[in-house]
């Protein structure tokens, strides 16, 4: 367990680490999609988990893991695979404008139709801040930028996992 998961109390029960050569921690690299499906798919079944909380096709930023991501769950979700009663959320991309303007941003948000609208208090919107500033790998430059200016930090608007053909009717 890392510092940051342990500072947002994060249950141990809850984690897995899947430490691979294949999966590099990369903005570039995209993840083989039946490897990241299955890791995905024996935790929700060790675990029990009936919500899975991931990014959509945007990746909040392009980031091919988050990207990779979107699509193993996806396809768990399409083919049937996912355990009855598994609901998938999938955290709305938004314009690199909305994603810099920080609770600026909440107006819009509330205007734009999603199914779950999170809005972090002072104390989440701190603790998370504080859990980054523990996770020193991740703490690049521009990071700090994004602790202070990005929506995702206060404001979290998302949608559930639809069939395609949902979709395609809706």
């Amino acid at each position: 367990m890392s510092v940051s998961e342990a500072f947002l109390g994060i249950s141990i029960p809850y984690l897995s680490t899947a430490a691979s050569s294949d999966l590099p921690d990369s903005p570039t690299v995209k993840w083989d999609e039946r490897l990241l499906s299955s890791l995905i798919l024996n935790h929700i079944q060790e675990k029990n988990i009936d919500l899975v909380i991931t990014f959509d096709e945007g990746g909040v930023s392009g980031h091919s893991n988050h990207i990779s991501l979107y699509h193993a769950v996806r396809s768990l979700h399409s083919s049937g695979k996912l355990p009855e009663g598994c609901a998938v959320l999938v955290l709305e991309s938004v314009s690199i404008f909305r994603k810099y303007i920080s609770v600026l941003d909440l107006p819009l948000s509330w205007l734009c139709g999603q199914d779950v609208l999170f809005i972090s208090s002072g104390r989440q919107y701190r603790q998370a801040k504080e859990a980054m500033l523990h996770h020193q790998s991740q703490l690049l430059w521009f990071r700090h930028i994004y602790l202070f200016f990005s929506r995702y930090m206060i404001i979290n608007s998302l949608h559930f996992l639809q069939d395609k053909k949902a979709e395609k009717n809706s």
